[in-house]
């Protein structure tokens, strides 16, 4: 996957997603793992412009 910026109010690309999500040991779920993103990143914090984006990639990411 190409690297993109996904929330520009934090400057958080796909790649930091990716591996905010690699820090944690296991998922249960889209939304827990949503918010252990956001924790670490700090996506969707701002405007929220990118939440929907932030959880199709975490979606994505957890079916691979």
């Amino acid at each position: 996957m190409e690297n993109y910026e996904v929330c520009h109010c934090m400057g958080v690309s796909y790649l930091d997603i990716e591996k905010a999500m690699h820090e944690k040991q296991s998922f249960s779920d889209v939304e827990d793992t949503f918010k252990s993103v956001q924790e670490v990143t700090h996506c969707s914090t701002g405007c929220g412009g990118c939440h929907d984006k932030v959880l199709d990639i975490i979606s994505e990411l957890m079916s691979k």
